[in-house]
């Protein structure tokens, strides 16, 4: 009886290393894609950018004299500037972050291999 549990254990442990690269780069892949996405849209909705830039020209605090629209424009101008570079940073370490992800694996294969073979 205990054989048969051992042969069983044996089998699905191989069978889940042989298939621990495919579900990396298709299943795992897609899940990681996901989760940057996620990142990046929640960070996109705090920092709002869009809605920034729609608000450009309504004036701030009520003030609708012509001074009051300058500064208004000027500053919120300076915040879509600084918002948008900032979700475009968050944009590329989220896409180096999933590229990492990819890499991780073919790394470590070539680290092994270079270990064992030098």
């Amino acid at each position: 009886m205990w054989i048969i549990v051992l042969q069983r254990i044996t089998v699905q442990f191989i069978l889940d290393v042989l298939y621990f690269p495919l579900w990396w780069y298709s299943a795992g892949a897609w899940t990681a894609l996901q989760f940057c996405v996620q990142l990046f849209l929640d960070q996109q909705t705090k920092l709002a950018p869009i809605l920034w830039l729609k608000n450009l020209f309504v004036p701030m605090y009520g003030q609708y004299d012509w001074q009051g629209r300058i500064v208004s424009v000027f500053v919120r101008f300076a915040n879509v500037c600084i918002r948008s570079l900032i979700v475009v940073m968050w944009a590329c370490f989220y896409l180096v972050g999933f590229i990492v992800y990819l890499l991780v694996p073919i790394c470590l294969v070539g680290l092994l291999f270079r270990s064992l073979f030098a």
